[in-house]
């Protein structure tokens, strides 16, 4: 399994269309859930009058989500092709799940995009679109799903297919590069297994186009270091060990790093991953990393490390590009919610509405809007309460993606466009 390409998959798409269930039926036709786990949850969803959940349950494992048929949290599950090692990332299909939605989607490096041959595109489809566009997500697979509920009819599928392919058209995707896969996760056709119901198609099952369509991404080996820390430990007779995932560069042992914001250096002793020692660490390596000449107190969660020679950036202002998702009232300028990019979340107060612009083109209406509602896009100009740690998209992507959070709720998200330096 290790020495098979690894790809993290997200699953996005509007409630209901049947993402967890093309999620559940991937792991079982693919041997990654055997016929006991299938069978308790079988028991499970007939138990609480949910017979055709079954497959759903794999993914959605709380108790609260089982009761309400609905996916909350994010889950993350391991399967294989014959050529690739895959993690799927389920993401949420419900509104006030929009925020697990940009944690996954900044971590994945394609989307299989499920839509349900019934009811065509609604409100979410759209909005994970988007979101997966501006957070960077260029390899799409759409899975148009329930094809057993139509009846299998071919015109039924074109019809889909032509209006989820405009939408994505509009989007700035290349449609001639995106697989559409017609399926039946709930019966199976054409997700690991060929269909018996559709003779008309002629295309990939759902398996074959994850192998034929996804690349592997880049690691950005060549790049600055840049790790931000999610937690640090002080170990009794070690000493300090700051947690994280590299995001770009490498980490050796004895190499000398610098946190940003809080500007406190050390020396890298020694680094582990899942308990083994490793000689060097590279994009995506969860590690932890004992540090010489450090305090625990002089780092923590939100801080970046990089190589001295070339430390992170801390942002003064930063200008950004954002959509809307949802707002208690309105947004406008003055407004002080808090930014959460990588593992930090700080507050910002936005001093400037720059420009709206429009959604699917990025075309500018207006400039210096008054306010700003939801499923608007924009381009605004923030000043952080406090120095944190950012990085413009251009440079690093992997930095520049946040979320907007205010009284518990996801308002918005947005990307790193331009800054001033502290």
């Amino acid at each position: 399994m290790a020495n098979k390409p690894h790809i993290n998959l997200i699953t996005s798409g509007h409630v209901d269309h049947g993402k967890s269930t093309l999620i559940g039926r991937l792991l079982y036709d693919s041997g990654s859930l055997d016929e006991q786990e299938l069978r308790k949850l079988k028991e499970k969803a007939k138990e609480l009058k949910k017979e055709t959940f079954e497959f759903a349950f794999v993914m959605d494992a709380l108790k609260e989500e089982r009761e309400r048929g609905v996916t909350i949290d994010l889950m993350h599950k391991e399967f294989e092709t014959s050529k690739y090692y895959f993690t799927v990332i389920d993401c949420p299909g419900h509104r006030d799940f929009v925020k697990n939605m940009i944690t996954g989607a900044s971590q994945a490096d394609a989307a299989i995009v499920v839509v349900s041959a019934k009811d065509s595109i609604q409100e979410q489809t759209r909005e994970h679109l988007y979101l997966a566009k501006v957070l960077g997500i260029n390899q799409l697979i759409v899975a148009i799903n329930k094809m057993d509920v139509v009846n299998y009819d071919q015109a039924t599928y074109n019809k889909v297919k032509d209006e989820v392919s405009k939408l994505i058209q509009t989007l700035g995707y290349k449609v001639d590069q995106i697989p559409f896969v017609a399926c039946s996760a709930y019966i199976g056709d054409n997700v690991a297994k060929k269909s018996e119901n559709m003779s008309w198609y002629t295309g990939p099952t759902l398996v074959e186009a994850l192998d034929q369509a996804i690349t592997p991404p880049e690691k950005p080996l060549d790049k600055p270091l840049r790790l931000p820390v999610q937690d640090v430990f002080t170990i009794t007779g070690v000493g300090t060990v700051p947690v994280g995932r590299v995001e770009t560069g490498v980490l050796k042992p004895g190499d000398k790093i610098i946190f940003e914001p809080s500007g406190a250096t050390a020396e890298v002793k020694s680094m582990e991953m899942h308990h083994k020692q490793l000689p060097k660490a590279e994009p995506g390596d969860n590690i932890g990393f004992n540090v010489r000449g450090i305090a625990k107190n002089e780092v923590k969660r939100g801080d970046v490390a990089g190589h001295t020679n070339n430390p992170p950036t801390v942002a003064k202002e930063f200008t950004a590009q954002i959509i809307v998702l949802q707002h208690p009232t309105v947004l406008t300028k003055g407004y002080t919610p808090v930014f959460h990019c990588h593992t930090a979340h700080v507050a910002g107060q936005i001093v400037e509405l720059v420009k709206k612009l429009d959604p699917k083109t990025g075309a500018v209406l207006q400039e210096n809007p008054d306010m700003l509602k939801p499923g608007d896009a924009a381009i605004i100009k923030v000043k952080p309460t406090q120095p944190i740690a950012l990085e413009k998209q251009s440079d690093f992507p992997e930095l520049a993606k946040f979320a907007m959070r205010d009284m518990g709720k996801t308002i918005a998200a947005g990307v790193v466009i331009d800054l001033v330096k502290r």
